[in-house]
């Protein structure tokens, strides 16, 4: 066949980030073929016209035309070879025109010192359904708001959503759920949803997105609030609850008192273009909690804690409520600094099918981490780590903190992961740069694991604990020697 022949292939779904429909834009994403090779492109085409050429798997299609239908696909195409069809092709019709409203129309003050609370809050209670509520250039200061809804909070260029360094801005206290335990804490920042760990979404369909910023009280109002009421009192900076379609996109997130971007028993969600910068303590990330469907992609984070940190509660809550968190994938981000790319170390509920592909990170504290407690209870199963330039690997059965709860009535286990493509040759040889450990019940052995296509640095140790049928296949050094392997209270290792 010629070079420019296209063959199809229905094993790689096209497919929108939830909640990125617009009148003018759309965001794609797929899958990358099997077995794709290193130069593989991807063509999209809108109604068979070539619009990008890009080696990721997502690609922002603007400059649309609202309440009008499109036909996307995407073609891959490796360096040498035929094009491949990425998935059907797929239809989509753009909203209608948003009516957009100002915030400077309800009364706010962009001057960095009038506090605009009610105003910001007035705008949004008076946006229409499928409306935009815009925050122009300048920096609004602000306590807690509560999104609705229907709506999109827009932060345009050079424009700042301020949060308040006084606590008493993010009162009164609200339910949610801070490191694994419903409890009642301040407000956060940016607020949406009711807490019910029982019941559906009860918020839909928002986004917050945007050129600007949204910078929160920082440590001063986290001091502040964790002086007043407790450690566990502070809210985040972004806090969505029992949500469903939901999209950040674009935004800097800075300066938030602890966790930046936190939703709990939420599905679909879309975090995709956004930077993170946390100085806090606890300043994690992103943090999906019991929530389903989640997106998160072309993101640059430099945190002083987690930079994500997947979770489902803490036990023994945890495991009562027994919502975990399922299908998150997480491609083409950047981790500058922070403590790992994390699941855990809450999650009683369980966590299962995480795919994370293309990222690469820094000298994180604990790199790429799969963490808890042999209290925990819970589960973690299939998760893929594949096509990544990383420094650490850590499966850990045991943390030295957050570990107050009574004991769940079963050991947690470890189960089905897949390691391949992996870059850790920055890795820090003096300490093992693989790490594999099981729980000590017997049965909850980590087990059903795969290393595979893995680059370490010179004089590497991989260590095996409590573990069952693991494999490690093309480990290589950059030296040419094999690593040093410790195995004990394990069967059925190959290497």
């Amino acid at each position: 066949m010629s070079g420019n022949s296209t063959q199809e292939s229905n094993s790689n779904p096209l497919d929108l980030a939830p909640q990125t429909l617009r009148s003018d834009e759309v965001t794609l994403l797929w899958e990358k073929p099997e077995l794709a090779l290193p130069g593989i492109s991807y063509i999209i085409l809108s109604d068979d016209e070539s619009v990008c050429v890009t080696t990721k798997t997502h690609f922002t299609v603007k400059g649309l035309s609202p309440d009008t239908e499109y036909v996307f696909s995407v073609l891959a195409k490796p360096e040498d070879g035929d094009s491949v069809r990425a998935g059907n092709p797929l239809t989509v019709r753009t909203k209608a025109k948003e009516s957009v409203v100002s915030i400077l129309d309800h009364g706010a003050v962009g001057d960095g010192t009038t506090l605009n609370t009610r105003a910001i809050q007035a705008a949004i209670d008076a946006c229409p359904a499928g409306g935009v509520i815009r925050i122009p250039e300048g920096v609004f200061l602000s306590g807690a708001l509560f999104l609705k809804s229907g709506m999109t909070l827009e932060i345009a260029e050079g424009g700042v959503l301020k949060g308040s360094a006084d606590p008493e801005d993010y009162e009164p206290f609200i339910r949610n759920r801070f490191e694994g335990w419903e409890l009642e804490t301040y407000a956060s920042l940016l607020n949406a949803g009711a807490l019910d760990s029982a019941g559906p979404a009860n918020v839909r369909n928002i986004s917050i997105r945007g050129k600007g910023t949204i910078s929160g009280g920082g440590q001063k109002l986290g001091a502040a609030m964790q002086d007043a009421h407790g450690f566990r009192s502070r809210g985040r900076l972004i806090c969505l609850m029992n949500a469903e379609n939901i999209e950040v996109q674009g935004l800097t997130l800075e300066e938030t008192p602890c966790w930046t971007l936190h939703y709990i028993y939420s599905e679909n969600v879309s975090c995709h273009g956004l930077t993170f910068k946390s100085v806090a303590h606890n300043g994690d990330g992103i943090d999906p909690d019991s929530s389903r469907n989640s997106f998160i992609f072309n993101c640059v984070f430099t945190t002083s804690d987690d930079c994500i940190a997947i979770k489902s509660g803490k036990n023994p809550e945890g495991n009562v409520v027994n919502r975990p968190t399922e299908n998150v994938r997480v491609f083409d981000c950047r981790f500058t600094e922070g403590c790992g790319i994390s699941i855990g170390s809450e999650m009683s509920g369980g966590v299962r099918n995480v795919l994370i592909e293309d990222c690469v990170a820094g000298n994180l504290r604990w790199g790429l981490q799969i963490k808890g407690t042999k209290d925990r209870g819970g589960f973690v199963e299939n998760v893929t780590v594949r096509d990544c330039g990383l420094r650490l690997i850590t499966i850990y059965s045991d943390v030295y903190y957050n570990n107050d709860g009574e004991p769940a009535p079963e050991q947690p286990y470890y189960r089905n992961f897949r390691f391949e493509n992996i870059d850790l040759t920055k890795g820090n040889a003096s300490e093992p740069v693989i790490q594999v450990n099981g729980f000590p019940a017997e049965g909850h052995q980590t087990r059903d694991v795969i290393f595979e296509n893995i680059s370490l640095p010179e004089g590497s140790a991989i260590t095996v604990d409590r573990a069952k049928d693991i494999v490690f296949s093309n480990i290589t050094t950059t030296d040419g020697k094999k690593p040093a392997y410790t195995i004990t209270q394990s069967e059925n290792v190959a290497y």
